[in-house]
């Protein structure tokens, strides 16, 4: 008897989670919602990853939110005229809920909290991106890209740089796309068109450009113009080799998915985006840690006050490091990279600055690489201005994982069992493990994962949105 009411409650839930899935497809295709719950996004997701993305609410309320609760109001959602937004439909149940009995009012409820979303136009035509360098992050980026593909979708992905071009090169671009040991298959279909040097992807036409150099692309003979270009490669760090990317037909915006030298600005979105402005030309979405770590230190320097402090950095190793012993111009790099735990420097701690002018000259950074090929770590250790508790500095930063502008920044968990590859896939700049945190009087040591591919990915593209006037709409507000 007890057996057969599960079944049925498992059975009652993986029904209404199929039945979800065709509204949030056409919510997006046709009117640009990406529906989220609580901060995870629904879209393109499996009935069974649909399941879990509700039994996960319990951590932020402290029961879960039943499909049968939250399935009204995405029937609700598809019937307004809501365009260009992020819904977090989790939030909005579990609001009404704490304060309705029944589901009598809930198309009253969401016209009412998604009034500002109501006939939200938006007011620009979709804009061209190029991926300069096709490597752990530039395959990400275009696999985001691709995900959001539609009508509504205002950032296109129309070629990818490579250097080379050897027999076998483009099938073998392809095939990394279509394949990763660390993210797993791509969601969709990769195929190649060699006759005119292509990969389609889930219906995109990606053309595929032969290039030495950053200056030599004519964009507008792929019939490309004003793009935004990506460059993932990491070789060129200062306005004057980043600059060459303008001099190419067609290009017109340069983002650098890597710390940039002298005065380009370094972004990490959520903290100072607003600094981008429309006549900035060059911009640089700093490194993968300095992402994962200032949306936290922000957060707690506008409550506690900094007064200095250390990060520690655990990180997977990467791909400048040697896999086996080898000769490499950094010290220690050349040691295996899959056997070692390589001491290495940083410079997130510093360059949390340029992002985070209030931090100026408080922190000293260091860094250890380790044998994992993906999710990294930074220890905060921090003296504080104020005095703080475990207890009360853990619910101040789930409430800004909840609550703040840095909600999309800043995830939080309280698993006492969580690890390094329960993270890989993470959309969110930096996670805090709460069970860590150690705070007593004006000490706080701050434990944040971070998926440092994948999550700040999803940084980056908040920054490539940005520099192209595009506004997405993230109800309910606060």
């Amino acid at each position: 008897m007890n057996a057969d009411k599960h079944l049925k409650s498992w059975q009652e839930r993986f029904e209404l989670a199929e039945a979800m899935q065709p509204l949030l497809g056409k919510l997006y295709r046709n009117q640009g919602v990406e529906v989220l719950m609580y901060g995870k996004p629904l879209l393109n997701a499996s009935t069974i990853e649909i399941i879990k993305a509700h039994r996960l609410v319990r951590r932020f309320v402290g029961d879960k939110l039943r499909l049968r609760e939250s399935f009204p109001f995405v029937e609700a959602l598809s019937k307004l005229d809501v365009k260009h937004c992020k819904v977090d439909i989790g939030k909005l149940a579990v609001n009404y809920w704490r304060n309705h009995s029944d589901a009598s009012n809930i198309d009253a409820y969401m016209a009412l909290e998604l009034a500002s979303g109501l006939g939200n136009e938006a007011d620009t035509e979709p804009k061209d991106v190029v991926l300069y360098g096709f490597g752990r992050i530039g395959r990400l980026l275009a696999r985001l890209l691709i995900e959001k593909t539609g009508r509504s979708n205002k950032l296109c992905l129309r070629a990818i740089v490579l250097r080379g071009g050897r027999k076998g090169d483009l099938e073998k671009r392809a095939s990394l796309l279509r394949r990763d040991s660390v993210h797993g298959p791509f969601n969709g279909s990769v195929e190649i068109d060699e006759e005119n040097n292509a990969i389609i992807a889930n219906g995109t036409y990606i053309q595929v450009i032969y290039a030495n150099s950053p200056d030599e692309v004519d964009y507008t003979q792929y019939g490309i113009n004003d793009a935004l270009v990506v460059d993932n490669t990491g070789i060129w760090t200062n306005e004057e080799g980043l600059g060459m990317h303008l001099k190419s037909k067609g290009a017109a915006k340069v983002l650098l998915t890597a710390p940039a030298k002298g005065d380009i600005k370094n972004i990490v979105f959520g903290v100072n985006h607003n600094d981008i402005k429309a006549e900035d030309k060059i911009i640089s979405a700093a490194s993968c840690t300095t992402n994962a770590i200032t949306p936290v230190l922000k957060a707690v320097n506008d409550k506690y006050g900094i007064e200095n402090g250390h990060v520690e950095t655990i990180h997977s190793y990467t791909n400048d490091q040697n896999l086996i012993d080898n000769y490499h111009k950094a010290d220690r790099r050349g040691r295996s990279a899959a056997l070692n735990m390589v001491i290495t420097s940083t410079g997130a701690a510093k360059a949390v600055s340029k992002a985070l002018p209030e931090m100026e000259g408080k922190l000293t950074g260091n860094a250890i690489r380790v044998p994992t090929p993906n999710v990294s770590m930074a220890i905060l250790n921090l003296n504080l201005n104020s005095e703080a508790n475990k207890e009360e500095l853990n619910v101040y930063l789930r409430n800004s994982a909840l609550h703040s502008e840095l909600q999309h920044q800043i995830d939080f968990t309280e698993s006492t069992e969580i690890v390094s590859s329960d993270l890989v896939g993470s959309r969110y700049a930096g996670v805090v493990d709460s069970e860590a945190t150690i705070a007593e009087g004006q000490r706080a040591t701050l434990y944040v994962w971070y998926d440092n591919e994948f999550g700040y990915s999803c940084q980056v593209l908040s920054v490539m949105e940005k520099m192209l006037g595009l506004h997405t709409l993230s109800l309910p507000n606060g």
